[in-house]
């Protein structure tokens, strides 16, 4: 029998590297397929085109934790409420516990590795280079100068978090040196984890105002870009040529005012200038929409138009489910926490959440539930990328860099992988918030012990108890507590920011949803041609669009 258990074992570790390797073979040919697509075929670099891809993957295996961990606390127990046996060991759990921990603070760490250093490095490198200089060892030189300001900073809130006390000394009458001291013995026991925590948190916290900027908005016009497609390309035609017309017209009419052999005088010039800029992105636009007029994939498009409408009502009633979940946590914290001081936590729910319900619902339907919560991460960073491709990187009120097919420069590919580093790292409390009781505990449930003799003890069977799902009354060595959560409480005050970062989301998201019904339909071409394209940048991709 011990030897079965060891094969059995055995096959389902290899078994579980297998689909690891496969998942993690899908992330990185998506991120491949994801970065060629925006790359600009002019400006490309292999490094950041590396640094870019490895980023994306960091990104998406980091968001597939959170199911991971719920999984593994939910999988050391019957549906009864009953540990496996070979999880009735506590020492086990304590074993899967830490392996899922350590999972959590070895990529945070990578991503504070990619955020801090990797990716300013790889971006002031790629801004030092120029055709005339080919020194390597110069550019590398001023890239690593600008990088060690990141290093500062990470330093910084390293040396923070690891002199931030967690737990009051005992003897409040103690000297500054006991205190001290006390601080020292506080990160030995720790070994370090608590800095690593501050860092994360901190970044976490610029991770939610990309969340309230970019998941917001993309979770209101990702739906409805569906739902009302793009614009007729023929009738596109007939509109750019009359704007080519009137233009060219209004050219002629300056000109002839000099036809006596005066010189135009500034303002006409200056008008004269503006219109043939003009004319010259209205001819660049002719030869895409003609060119989109003809392609098999706008027509292959067209023949989807009912998939995308119900695609984009499904969309936009998740959305409004999400939002509705988030309302309802955010208004159980305010009404049933300890306020303030203690982070808004709160153990269980108290309102009924749509999501966490349906969560607690399907676990008896093994793995829906699992499937659902993996969804719903994915749902998040990808309406994330949808919000960084419509909005562009912008800083306050300035824009940096579009991202467009294509056309996108190295630096704003940097900036895509870096945001979603950050918001992969907010993601997590977002899904929190969500479905509270379900991100806690997982599908765990416990034995509650009954008063009542029940009909199995009558007969003589010894189990006496009923089922009952996992909550804040349970008591503390029958329920497991996922990482997750743990790791999102370890500072109260980080806590209190994302609520109040949760109440911006939701206002954001409807202001978004006003703004993107408000707008009237895309054109087939979006993003295609802008004033500051080149000639050479134009010819190039459409040669592109030939070549594919």
């Amino acid at each position: 029998e011990v030897k079965m258990a060891a094969v059995a074992l055995l096959s389902e570790s290899v078994l579980g590297w297998s689909i690891f390797a496969l998942v993690l073979l899908v992330i990185l040919a998506f991120c491949w397929v994801y970065i060629r697509k925006y790359q600009s075929r002019q400006d490309s670099e292999v490094i950041s085109t590396i640094t870019a891809i490895c980023s994306l993957a960091i990104a998406l295996i980091t968001s597939a934790l959170l199911p991971v961990d719920i999984f593994l606390v939910s999988y050391t127990k019957y549906q009864n409420g009953t540990y496996k046996e070979w999880a009735s060991n506590n020492i086990t759990r304590q074993q899967i516990e830490d392996t899922v921990l350590y999972g959590y603070y070895t990529l945070y760490s990578i991503i504070l590795f990619c955020v801090f250093l990797w990716i300013p490095f790889v971006y002031f490198y790629y801004e030092e280079k120029d055709d005339d200089n080919i020194n390597k060892c110069l550019q590398v030189k001023n890239a690593l100068k600008y990088t060690v300001g990141f290093v500062i900073v990470c330093s910084a809130l390293l040396l923070i978090g690891a002199f931030v006390p967690l737990n009051v000394p005992a003897n409040q009458n103690s000297t500054q040196w006991e205190k001290v001291t006390y601080l020292f013995e506080e990160l030995g026991s720790s070994h370090g984890l608590a800095a690593l925590s501050f860092s994360i948190s901190s970044l976490t916290l610029i991770g939610m105002l990309a969340v309230i900027t970019y998941t917001a908005y993309g979770m209101s016009v990702l739906p409805l870009n569906l739902i009302k497609g793009t614009r007729n390309v023929a009738y596109e035609r007939l509109e750019n040529v009359e704007d080519i017309e009137e233009v060219e017209h209004q050219i002629e009419k300056i000109k002839a005012t000099c036809t006596d052999g005066r010189p135009l005088s500034s303002r006409d010039r200056c008008a004269l200038h503006q219109l043939e800029s003009k004319l010259q992105v209205l001819h660049r636009r002719e030869r895409h929409l003609e060119i989109a007029e003809k392609n098999c994939c706008t027509m292959f498009c067209r023949a989807l138009r009912p998939f995308k409408i119900v695609c984009g009502v499904f969309f936009i009633l998740v959305a409004l489910l999400f939002t509705i979940a988030l309302f309802i946590s955010n208004l159980d914290k305010a009404l049933h926490s300890a306020g303030i001081n203690s982070g808004f936590i709160i153990f269980g729910t108290n309102l009924t959440n749509p999501l966490n319900e349906l969560l607690l619902a399907l676990q008896p339907v093994f793995p829906l539930d699992y499937v659902l919560i993996t969804v719903i991460t994915m749902y998040f960073v990808f309406t994330s990328m949808a919000g960084i491709r419509n909005m562009g990187i912008w800083f306050f009120w300035i824009r940096l860099y579009k991202i467009r097919p294509g056309r996108t420069q190295p630096q704003a590919l940097l900036f895509l992988c870096m945001i979603l580093l950050l918001i992969v790292l907010h993601t997590s409390y977002m899904i929190y918030s969500l479905a509270p009781q379900y991100v806690m505990y997982g599908s765990q449930k416990y034995l509650l012990q009954s008063k009542l003799p029940s009909v199995d003890a009558l007969m003589g069977n010894s189990t006496t108890g009923m089922s009952k799902i996992c909550d804040a009354d349970a008591p503390e060595d029958q329920c497991t507590v996922t990482r997750t959560y743990l790791f999102l409480h370890k500072f109260w005050f980080f806590s209190t920011i994302y609520y109040f970062g949760n109440w911006a989301f939701i206002a954001v998201f409807f202001v978004g949803l006003l703004v993107s019904c408000c707008r009237g339909k895309k054109s087939v071409i979006e993003g295609e041609v802008e004033e500051d394209d080149s000639d050479f940048s134009d010819d190039e991709f459409i040669s592109c669009l030939f070549a594919l």
